[in-house]
C-alpha cells in the first residue's frame, strides 16, 4: 500500500502571477489545498522538499500528511496530489493541486502499472511485450491506495493479453475502466521481409539512321 507521507506547508496570501514569482524567489513552489467541504487554500511548499518526495515515489497520486502552519497554529490534513503541473521544456514542477480527503472516503487516483518478470513469449520466442495501460484509474478508501498495479506475466504467450477483468487488484480496490479493454499483450515478433531488386534500368539505343 501507499506510504503515507508527511509534508510542510506554508500560508501564502499571493495569489496572482507576480506574487507567485515572489514565491518561486524563496524558492518554493506555489500549490493549492482544496476539497469537497475544504475550502480552498493558497500554501507553498519548498522546492527541495517536494522534489524529494516525487522523486521517491511510483507515480503522482499518492497521500500526504499536509502539516499546514498559517503562521500561529500548525494543523495537519490528509490530502492526496492530484495534480502536478512541470514546465514544458525544463521539466521542473510549476504548481501542485492537493486534494484533501477523509479517511472514511473514497478517492480517484491513476496507478502505475508495472508488468513482473519476464514472458514466457518474449524470452523464448522473441515477442514483444506491449503495455497499452500504463496508468490504471482506480477507487478506494485512503488505507487501501497501492502504489503500483503489479502483473506478472512470466505465462504469458505469444497472442496472450491482460484485460482489465484480468487484474488481481489489491482488496478494496477498484477499477474505474472498461473490464474488457486490454491493458498489454504479447505481440508476435516483427519480421524483416528482405527488400526486393529493383529492376534493372532498361536501356534504350537510339536506332541509327541508314547512311
Amino acid at each position: 500500500m501507499a506510504n503515507q507521507t508527511k509534508l510542510s506547508v506554508k500560508v501564502r496570501s499571493e495569489s496572482g502571477r507576480n506574487q507567485v514569482k515572489q514565491v518561486r524567489s524563496r524558492d518554493c513552489i506555489p500549490a493549492v489545498v482544496y476539497g469537497q467541504t475544504f475550502s480552498p487554500l493558497n500554501v507553498e511548499v519548498a522546492k527541495r522538499e517536494l522534489e524529494i518526495l516525487l522523486s521517491h515515489a511510483a507515480g503522482e497520486s499518492f497521500l500526504v500528511e499536509l502539516e499546514i502552519n498559517d503562521g500561529k497554529s500548525t494543523k495537519k490534513q490528509l490530502s492526496m496530489i492530484q495534480e502536478v503541473q512541470h514546465h514544458p521544456l525544463r521539466g521542473d514542477v510549476l504548481h501542485v493541486d492537493f486534494h484533501a480527503i477523509s479517511a472514511n472516503e473514497k478517492i480517484e487516483a491513476h496507478i502505475p502499472v508495472e508488468p513482473i518478470g519476464e514472458a514466457d513469449g518474449v524470452k523464448n520466442h522473441g515477442g514483444i511485450l506491449e503495455l497499452i495501460v500504463r496508468e490504471l484509474p482506480i477507487r478506494c478508501l485512503p488505507q487501501n491506495l497501492p502504489e503500483l498495479i503489479e502483473i506478472d506475466v512470466t505465462k504469458l504467450k505469444v497472442g496472450d493479453s491482460i484485460h482489465v477483468r484480468d487484474l488481481i487488484l489489491p482488496k478494496g480496490v477498484e477499477a474505474n475502466l472498461d473490464k474488457e479493454l486490454t491493458v498489454l499483450s504479447i505481440a508476435a515478433p516483427k519480421v524483416e521481409t528482405a527488400p526486393s531488386e529493383a529492376a534493372a534500368p532498361t536501356v534504350i539505343k537510339e536506332k541509327k539512321a541508314d547512311a
